[in-house]
């Protein structure tokens, strides 16, 4: 039933109380959400996470009010909505819906207002999920700890690796850590060629933080200058000829920056969801670390950047994934992200005929955005450039079967220049 006239606060309550995902994430909420389209108003009433089917006043304590135009809520109700219009987060970015309620409020149970507005599009048929494992079955990669020094300190860190050939290091994406990539790890037309070598950022995943100083008492901000010294180092520590880099998001930016610096280390990398420049405004994120907002408002907003396309199981585990990390984590990486890069006036100095650079950017990624992707192949002379279709920020765990088809190119290309 779509989100028109004919459909009713009994219709909405009723589905949310029957939704284990909502019920869950609006746990303890005492107030409820209210969404207003011309002429009329549906909602949900909660008492500690208790649904009913009254609709709840605007204005009321502990009230969320989302209000815009049929055509906003056409668009973000849909079955399959369109890139950029896939989530409550851009409309109201964008202008086409507006939020009243408390800030904190809203991101505390935004988890629950997105699932909320998910139950509003018609049921999209999800593939079944891959078969199961038998017991006592092994997985590809193995995983050690290696010493770095980084930064004048010592840093024990985590990394995992599998396949043989031409060595890749895997950079993750901002506040996230390596299981990222697991699904490339079983891929055989990849490790056949690929000696695959996924790493934990400082302070990310299972790479434990520097003893040698009180990092506990200081803003955590990831630098350009620490962010490359981990791939240089690993490079160097597991004597690595001419590796190739992979990096998503944060790791997307920093392919770039490492194709412009370092050309002598690096024999090609593959720059996912990466741009000359993101920009933006890095206190505007300040919901990513805040006392009163745990780690699932982070989770969540990821769902976002992903293809409402991509599997559902693979999706909320990517969002498990950032759930799980260091709560100062995704907001210090952004600071590279947002506030430090910035290759506008460098990137043609880049030398493909040095080292290869491929850029490879998600149809639904509202951070990276493909048009960044392409204005930075672009600006690379000699750079190749994809739009992956169908895909979100997080390529390589949201649709590994979707990523591979369009990897697989740009890993014959870096396989036929080592001949």
């Amino acid at each position: 039933m779509p989100f028109d006239a004919a459909f009713t606060a009994a219709d909405f309550a009723a589905r949310c109380a029957a939704d284990g995902e909502f019920r869950i994430a609006a746990r303890h909420w005492t107030g409820g959400l209210r969404l207003e389209r011309p002429g009329s108003a549906i909602g949900v009433t909660l008492t500690d996470g208790r649904s009913s089917s009254d609709v709840p006043a605007k204005g009321a304590a502990g009230v969320i009010t989302i209000a815009g135009p049929q055509d906003a809520w056409a668009d973000l109700t849909a079955q399959v909505p369109a890139r950029l219009v896939n989530d409550v987060w851009l409309l109201a970015g964008a202008g086409r819906l507006a939020i009243d309620g408390d800030r904190v409020l809203y991101a505390q149970y935004y988890p629950a207002i997105a699932r909320a507005i998910e139950l509003l599009r018609p049921a999209l048929p999800q593939p079944a999920p891959p078969p199961a494992r038998p017991a006592g079955a092994y997985d590809a990669p193995i995983g050690r700890y290696i010493h770095l020094e980084l930064g004048g300190q010592d840093h024990r860190i985590y990394f995992e690796e599998a396949g043989r050939g031409i060595p890749m290091l895997l950079q993750h994406t901002a506040g996230c850590h390596s299981a990222q990539w697991r699904h490339l790890f079983e891929r055989p037309e990849i490790t056949d060629h690929f000696r695959l070598i996924a790493y934990d950022l400082p302070f990310h995943g299972k790479s434990a933080p520097p003893t040698g100083r009180k990092w506990w008492a200081e803003d955590y901000r990831l630098t350009g200058d620490l962010l490359r010294a981990a791939p240089l180092g690993l490079a160097a520590a597991l004597q690595l000829e001419r590796p190739v880099f992979m990096g998503c998001s944060v790791g997307g930016l920093l392919a770039l920056d490492l194709a412009l610096r370092h050309p002598d280390v690096f024999s090609a990398v593959i720059s996912l969801e990466g741009a000359l420049r993101i920009g933006g405004d890095i206190e505007s994120l300040w919901a990513l670390w805040h006392p009163q907002i745990g780690n699932e408002y982070k989770a969540r907003l990821m769902n976002a950047l992903m293809s409402p396309t991509s599997p559902e199981a693979f999706r909320k585990e990517t969002s498990q994934v950032y759930a799980s990390g260091w709560p100062p984590a995704f907001l210090g990486d952004l600071h590279y992200y947002v506030a430090e890069y910035d290759l506008t006036a460098d990137a043609g100095r880049i030398d493909t005929s040095k080292v290869g650079v491929h850029i490879l950017s998600g149809e639904y990624d509202a951070s990276g955005l493909a048009e960044l992707g392409e204005a930075a192949h672009k600006a690379i002379r000699g750079s190749t450039f994809a739009v992956m279709k169908g895909v979100g920020h997080f390529p390589m765990s949201e649709n590994p079967d979707a990523f591979v088809s369009y990897l697989m190119p740009a890993l014959d290309r870096i396989r036929a220049a080592r001949v």
